[in-house]
């Protein structure tokens, strides 16, 4: 059975992450969910712990999770930050290990295995270029960019920076992976 993490940064598009778990857990994926705090403004512990059917990984400095960062990071297959935010890409790319996406990251086998960033955020911070340097940096690194794609925001305005739907996210981690997507009858 594959091993996904699905890394959620501090975004209103997390409720679309959850859509993407449930979705990977009914094909059959182990879904481990790793939280910033930032995430956990926008959705709960309990709503990721019942979609994945595992304990969220939100502190690195948890009693009894000292080294969860390794652990996670040798048993997952892929890893996807969903959404990822300016901020988070920027953090990456700098090599900042301040939260457990971080760590995460840090610890990642990038040779040897995907590590997929899916971002959301405004569209003038999409187009900024100190994210576009962390984007080209990261892919230089092997990092997968699921591009946003163009719309409305939360903000009101209208542009590139929309998190890709989940359905999209979903089917391609599935074909990377080899596993089957669920049926129509089994979503959300």
């Amino acid at each position: 059975m594959p091993n996904v993490l699905v890394l959620l940064t501090g975004s209103i598009a997390c409720f679309k992450a959850c859509t993407l778990i449930s979705r990977l857990v009914q094909a059959g994926v182990t879904v481990q969910t790793v939280a910033t705090p930032a995430a956990l403004r926008f959705v709960g512990t309990a709503t990721l712990e019942g979609l994945s059917g595992r304990p969220v990984f939100t502190d690195v400095f948890e009693e009894g999770r000292a080294l969860d960062h390794i652990a996670l990071a040798r048993a997952a297959d892929l890893a996807l930050v969903c959404p990822a935010t300016a901020n988070t890409i920027n953090q990456l790319a700098a090599g900042i290990a301040g939260d457990p996406v971080g760590t995460l990251f840090l610890a990642w086998e990038l040779e040897s295995k995907p590590w997929w960033i899916a971002p959301a955020m405004n569209a003038w911070m999409w187009k900024h270029p100190a994210t576009a340097a962390s984007i080209a940096t990261l892919k230089s690194w092997g990092v997968r960019v699921l591009d946003p794609v163009e719309g409305p925001h939360a903000c009101g305005e209208t542009g590139p920076g929309r998190l890709a739907e989940p359905e999209l996210i979903t089917a391609e981690i599935l074909k990377t992976l080899g596993a089957r997507p669920p049926s129509a009858a089994s979503e959300m």
